[in-house]
């Protein structure tokens, strides 16, 4: 009875030991990875068309080395630059690659060329 008592108290301290220095390492610190921001490649262009029903511009652009040949395409847009886009407009902007397909974001009107 007494080896049984022994082998008890034995067991309680290597539990009571093993906890105590479990709780005595320091607990690993994570920092969180931060997520990039989309890449923007510059872009130079024509407003072909405005299509509101789709909350995007049509437009013709110059290429786009490393990315697209010149083209004309429908890219989104913010409310704001929908409503102040004209058809004709001389543009540069930034293109962007969003989770639901390309925008346009800084957009600037340039001034008709003479």
């Amino acid at each position: 009875m007494k080896t049984v008592h022994l082998v008890s108290v034995l067991v309680n301290a290597l539990s009571l030991t093993i906890a105590s220095t479990a709780l005595a390492q320091p607990v690993p610190v994570t920092t969180p990875v931060p997520v990039a921001a989309p890449t923007g490649h510059p872009l130079k262009g024509v407003i072909v068309d405005i299509v509101a029903e789709k909350k995007a511009l049509l437009v013709k652009h110059e290429e786009i080395p490393g990315v697209m040949r010149a083209m004309t395409m429908l890219l989104k847009v913010d409310a704001p630059t929908l409503a102040s886009a004209q058809k004709g407009q001389v543009i540069t902007a930034t293109l962007l690659k969003k989770s639901d397909g390309w925008w346009l974001e800084n957009i600037t009107p340039l001034a008709p060329t003479p």
